[in-house]
């Protein structure tokens, strides 16, 4: 008998139950200071509070800013003129500040401080006449913000399939950058495919994908191998949480799925399972998570292990814009 089993007694051996829950998971700090920022948004200012596209990818969180008067839109022109907008995590392109300018709104940039990283190389770069290879996923928002920066400089690869693809103007003078919540792995294999054809392809100052998927993908890898299920709690539209599902899946787990709350999960799942692995995105709230491990717990998945993979400790500054007012606000 190993140690995931147990016989019972008629003497059958049946898989001993218990979960393996990633740590870190969920929130990272990007997220947590975009989530702060509406809600400081709305202590300060009232409702409404209008949100171009949602703050981070989890409908949960949105819901529950709905409720307290956030309103979220798909384009800037549909915010009233002079009223209050928040921009999500994922960043804008210069057009859309321009745009709020231009309907005298007053806006509230949440862009993630890693993103900004990424526009600030993408500038860069342009201004000394690169060609920027964007590794990431059309239509994405970050994708879609960063290449604002930079529009006549980079060309969008997807994966390195894709890499085969891109031309570029001079092989001497092309660097790659990245979205931020790609799989570490896949972002690595695109990487060497597109050196494969442009040797001297240049590296960004450091990697673009930021440490937060990177610690969520390595404590996923960490306990995959050891579990028959894989249970990743995130929106179908968050980028980091599907790349974990993958990942788990790549590093040994027999099945995985992505899962936006307990409701999502479907019971056959657990045929046959005796170790379950658990954990969340980086834009989703502990709430959801405890809620899984609280379903599984009453169909006898009631060992639940911690497994810490990494300590993370950084912390963001609220927007430059909230903090003058509310220190205004203090003084007053």
């Amino acid at each position: 008998m190993s140690d995931t089993t147990a016989t019972d007694v008629t003497g059958r051996t049946e898989p001993i139950k218990r979960v393996l829950l990633a740590k870190p998971r969920g929130y990272c700090a990007g997220v947590d200071r975009a989530v702060q920022t509406v809600e400081h948004a709305l202590d300060h200012y009232g409702a409404p509070v209008y949100v171009r596209k949602q703050i981070v990818h989890n409908l949960h969180v949105v819901r529950s800013l709905e409720a307290r008067g956030a309103v979220f839109v798909e384009e800037t022109d549909e915010v009233p003129m002079g009223s209050i907008v928040v921009f999500s995590a994922h960043g804008v392109a210069p057009e859309v500040h321009a745009e709020a300018a231009a309907r005298n709104l007053k806006a509230i940039d949440a862009t993630c401080p890693l993103v900004t990283k990424v526009h600030n190389e993408a500038r860069r770069f342009a201004a000394e006449d690169y060609d920027i290879v964007l590794i990431g996923h059309e239509g994405h928002e970050e994708v879609v913000g960063t290449t604002g920066e930079a529009p006549d400089h980079i060309k969008l690869v997807d994966g390195p399939a894709d890499a085969a693809k891109v031309q570029v103007r001079d092989p001497d003078k092309v660097v790659w950058l990245s979205q931020t919540t790609l799989s570490v792995d896949e972002t690595m294999q695109t990487v060497e495919a597109l050196r494969q054809r442009y040797p001297n392809l240049q590296s960004p100052p450091s990697d673009d994908i930021c440490y937060a998927t990177q610690n969520r993908q390595a404590a996923v890898k960490a306990i995959a191998a050891q579990v028959d299920l894989f249970l990743v709690v995130g929106s179908a539209n968050s980028s980091n949480s599907v790349r974990m599902v993958e990942v788990a899946r790549t590093a040994g787990a027999r099945a995985a799925y992505l899962v936006d709350n307990a409701a999502a999960i479907d019971e056959e799942w657990l045929t046959g399972v005796g170790t379950v692995g658990l954990s969340s995105g980086a834009s989703v709230p502990e709430v959801l998570v405890s809620e899984v491990a609280s379903w599984l717990a009453e169909r006898g998945y009631g060992d639940l292990q911690e497994v810490n993979h990494t300590e993370e400790r950084l912390t963001f500054a609220l927007p430059q814009e909230l903090r003058r007012d509310l220190r205004l606000s203090a003084k007053a």
